[in-house]
């Protein structure tokens, strides 16, 4: 065993220690430690921009939103990103071409009819200045008014709309039965400007309107500003699209406060002129509710219908060839394209077929945690990939009092996870410069981040790190949702779903080969199932992470009995394969040996609630901490409980045929819980005697190996010193004390 203390730079040392005073020394590292990292500037922070370019080795210097390029550093070393925007900043066109305005379907909330009248206000909760009704095109055939109590489309003859006032009138409605509206409304306020001007505070500037690429004038107009800007900023190397062409549905209240966000939402992807287009394509008449689903917006959580999935799938191709077409204009000029995985994505599905033909050089996106380091780092059909770690340079955290040096070191210890498994080629940071500037402790950690992270590059970046395990995670999205899954906005924090994107955050840098795979795929190929060692379904019940409806057909049901009887793994966590269907709840309930208690089996004694002990939880240090966990869970008999609360069942685990399952009620993201869900995978694929490979007896330390390279890194994820025992491949080990966040790489 020898450890790299000196790499990925070892081959340059001889010639560095030649040199004689330290400064010549420290300028020969960080020359050749240069590159793979953006930073951002704007006009009042020339020096400063500087400074950084050398203090951090940035080799790529990027414009923010709101902000400018300095003519100082047109001319500089480095690579310049220059933010564009294919639907806004272009308020002249947009006002001139009012029909062409983006649009969105909206819901109004639910309202009780007490007599045959009912009057419903259209705007009643909603930003005003985000948004106008659009009662231009035929809103007999575009909105709906639906019966709620029934669920019946209410007769256009019955209802009329009030432009001046704003309402929609229902007549000859039926008392005490509840109503909505469903109508188009005009963007006139792009939802993300709004929401950097309300953080951000701006005073005196113009609100920006939303202009719909996919209509034939402003289709024309776009590629040929797209030419003039890019003839108009030689300087640029880098177009950073922002992105193609629809935002992500962003909603906000009569005080500007974020009323309904889902990063996936395709209700701000629609007008009159496609949903002709997608009505020619699917042989169907649209209907709002395909988008508005009850007023759900079709959120992640619910099952997709059909017909939406056809929307999602006809969105996909059309903006793919229009992307294309920029994409192709970019090369054309000489220049890189690069998308963000974030605003005004939604049709360019990173892992669906349509994304790879649109021929782009790079994406970047946002990291708030591992899942979404893995949702950009796995993205194929690229050159590279950059993340943007946080925290973003906003006075939300840069302000007296705050603490942005705390928030940087928790996302880098959960990105670099990440990272370890599948790297990001680049990282970056966004925002005003001169906010981050007012902590020098900031500035200096953050180059601590960038030196590691291109050592970690170096070592790491060509090959496959080695995988103990195939899984497999079965939901309704599949691939299409791959690391997103339990996500509402990126990584923030929900009370409903942490219980469960723990998962997906520990897989995230566990060393499994990790697949997501939907119900749709098994029913088209069940032998997908053939070379993966253990299916995880996670979360409620009759959501589509869990898969609801899908578990009453026989296909899927039978695929996955066969697949665990004859040796395969399964882990269910919340309510898997939950909905209620022929005297079961919990469809697997005989399968994983537990059931859930909804109140038509109490008269059913119960008497399996001993506690076992158990491979799975041998490193526990504490009480198990399973989140919201679950209520009401119990074990039938043959099962083994691993812990249960009160008479309820938070793990436990069961044999069917050759196959074992883990049943366990949430799992938070933490070390001890990644840890449980590493030997749950080990146990339920039958591998005990191997869990001395690659690993550390401490599970705040891990060891990720890299065979291909010759390499091993052992990690301490806390900032604390660590001591552990390292296992090698070989099953032989050594012990080793880290300090505070400390890597270590050795050969093998």
């Amino acid at each position: 065993m020898s450890r790299l203390t000196l790499r990925p730079f070892s081959n340059m040392m001889e010639k560095i220690i030649e040199l004689k005073t330290y400064k010549e020394r420290r300028m020969a590292v960080k020359e050749h430690t240069k590159g793979r990292v953006t930073i951002p500037t704007d006009l009042d922070v020339v020096p400063e921009t500087l400074e950084l370019l050398e203090k951090w080795g940035a080799d790529a210097i990027r414009d923010c939103d709101g902000t400018d390029y300095p003519e100082e550093l047109k001319n500089v070393d480095a690579k310049v990103y220059s933010t564009y925007y294919t639907t806004r900043k272009d308020n002249a066109w947009a006002k001139a071409n009012p029909d062409e305005i983006q649009q969105m379907y909206i819901m109004t909330p639910f309202y009780t009819a007490v007599d045959e009248e009912l009057s419903i206000h259209l705007m009643n909760h909603l930003y005003p200045d985000m948004l106008k009704v659009n009662d231009h095109d035929d809103i007999t055939r575009w909105w709906e008014v639906i019966d709620r109590t029934t669920g019946e489309v209410v007769s256009p003859e019955l209802w009329n709309y009030d432009s001046d006032a704003g309402d929609v009138t229902i007549h000859g409605a039926e008392p005490f039965h509840d109503y909505t509206v469903s109508f188009l409304a005009y963007i006139m306020w792009d939802p993300v400007h709004m929401y950097n001007a309300v953080t951000n505070d701006w005073k005196d500037f113009e609100k920006q309107i939303t202009f719909d690429v996919r209509q034939p004038k402003t289709h024309k107009y776009s590629m040929e500003r797209l030419r003039k800007f890019i003839e108009d900023n030689p300087h640029v190397n880098v177009i950073r699209y922002t992105t193609f062409f629809h935002q992500f549905t962003l909603i906000f209240d009569e005080l500007a406060r974020e009323k309904y966000v889902d990063w996936y939402g395709y209700s701000a992807s629609v007008s009159p002129y496609i949903l002709e287009q997608f009505e020619k394509e699917a042989g169907y008449k649209f209907r709002p509710e395909y988008i508005i689903d009850q007023g759900y917006m079709n959120n992640p959580y619910r099952i997709p219908s059909k017909e939406f999935q056809d929307f999602q799938a006809f969105q996909r191709r059309e903006v793919a060839k229009l992307a294309k077409e920029m994409v192709d204009i970019t090369h054309e000029c000489g220049k890189e394209a690069m998308m963000f995985l974030g605003d005004h994505w939604i049709g360019m599905e990173p892992f669906m077929d349509e994304f790879k033909s649109v021929g782009l050089d790079a994406v970047v996106g946002s990291v708030g945690n591992g899942a979404t380091l893995r949702l950009i780092s796995d993205i194929e059909g690229v050159k590279y990939t950059e993340g943007r770690l946080l925290p973003y340079f906003f006075p939300d955290t840069f302000h007296e009092g705050g603490d942005p040096v705390k928030e940087a070191k928790y996302n880098w210890v959960t990105a670099r996870r990440a990272i370890l498994r599948k790297p990001i080629d680049r990282i970056g940071y966004g925002g005003y410069l001169k906010l981050a500037m007012q902590f020098p402790e900031f500035i200096d950690y953050v180059e601590s981040v960038c030196d590691e992270f291109r050592t970690l590059y170096e070592n790491i970046k060509g090959t496959t790190p080695y995988c103990i395990k195939k899984l497999a995670v079965l939901n309704c999205w599949g691939k299409m949702r791959a690391w997103g899954n339990h996500m509402v906005h990126h990584a923030i924090y929900h009370k409903q779903n942490y219980s469960y994107a723990g998962v997906i955050e520990a897989l995230s840098g566990a060393p499994f080969d990790v697949k997501f795979i939907s119900f749709d795929d098994i029913r088209k190929d069940p032998h997908i199932l053939d070379d993966i060692d253990v299916i995880l379904n996670v979360g409620d019940a009759d959501t589509a992470y869990t898969g609801g409806e899908n578990w009453t057909d026989e296909k899927i049901v039978t695929a996955v009995k066969s697949f665990i009887y004859n040796g395969g793994g399964f882990i269910g966590v919340g309510e898997p394969a939950g909905h209620q269907y022929q005297g079961h709840f919990l469809q697997l309930a005989t399968v994983m040996g537990v059931e859930k208690e909804t109140g038509f089996t109490l008269n059913v004694d119960k008497y399996n609630w001993e506690e076992h002990d158990h491979f799975i939880k041998a490193d526990c240090t504490k009480e198990i901490d399973f989140g919201e966990g679950k209520k009401s869970i119990y074990a039938l008999d043959g099962a083994e409980i691993l812990v249960q609360r009160d008479k309820e069942v938070q793990m436990a685990v069961n044999e069917f045929g050759r196959g074992r399952c883990v049943y366990i009620s949430g799992l938070p993201y933490s070390f001890e819980n990644s840890r449980i869900l590493y030997r749950s995978i080990i146990w339920a694929s039958h591998d005990e005697e191997n869990v001395y490979k690659w690993f550390s007896t401490n599970f705040n330390v891990e060891v990720h190996a890299y065979v291909k390279n010759g390499k091993y890194c052992v990690v301490n994820n806390t900032y604390e010193p660590q001591n552990t025992t390292v296992y090698r491949g070989d099953g032989s080990s050594f012990n080793v004390e880290l300090e505070a966040n400390e890597i270590r790489w050795y050969e093998i």
